[in-house]
């Protein structure tokens, strides 16, 4: 079996309220809409992030973004209006930054990250 992509899932019950938030996390609208209540952003070459309805699981997902300048990323998603919290540093030389969409669902934002096997 060869994995060619992933999809990393975001429930939500409100989803024109969670796509505009969406769209100011990301800084750009979704890269593809196919069907009503789903939005898709290509965030790496086969990597994608969507964001669905289902209320049933809404605000209980959690996602984690490895980014190359983390200072830089989190200035930028201040500037669009939002609020992550500030960076922490937790192990072996890796920082990060959380913020919770308007459903409670939590992105991580990584840097500094090393994958070591």
């Amino acid at each position: 079996m060869t994995i060619t992509h992933v999809l990393a899932v975001v429930p939500v019950a409100e989803f024109d309220t969670a796509r505009e938030w969406y769209e100011r996390l990301l800084g750009r609208p979704a890269d593809n809409r196919p069907m009503e209540g789903l939005a898709e952003w290509r965030v790496t070459e086969t990597g994608w992030l969507q964001v669905s309805v289902d209320a049933r699981r809404a605000g209980t997902a959690s996602v984690n973004f490895a980014v190359d300048d983390l200072d830089k990323h989190v200035a930028d998603v201040r500037q669009r209006g939002l609020s992550p919290d500030d960076i922490v540093e937790v192990s072996n030389n890796v920082r990060l930054a959380e913020i919770r969409d308007p459903e409670g669902n939590t992105i991580t934002f990584i840097g500094s990250f090393r994958v070591s096997y």
